[in-house]
């Protein structure tokens, strides 16, 4: 599958990751173990879902190492995405 990948790093948890979309996409914010299991196609965990309004934010749920990727959900297309956190 492919998908857009932004690498967070360590976040406090609480913060803000706001994600701008050129189209609507399925926005997942997981952590490390989860995004390993995603990218190998296997069950995973993620904040987020389906987004068809951009901008769309989501808090970071706690402290860790954190993930954001950006898929179609199979669906032909392209997407561009721009993510950024907030303090």
């Amino acid at each position: 599958m492919r998908f857009v990948h932004n690498d967070l790093g360590m976040l406090r948890g609480g913060e803000l990751v706001e994600v701008t979309l050129s189209n609507q996409a399925n926005v997942k914010l997981m952590d490390g173990s989860n995004f390993s299991s995603y990218r190998q196609g296997s069950q995973h965990r993620y904040f987020g879902g389906h987004v068809k309004h951009s901008p769309f934010r989501l808090q970071v749920p706690g402290a860790g190492h954190w993930h954001v990727a950006v898929d179609l959900g199979g669906h032909a297309g392209s997407v561009r995405a721009g993510v950024r956190v907030i303090g």
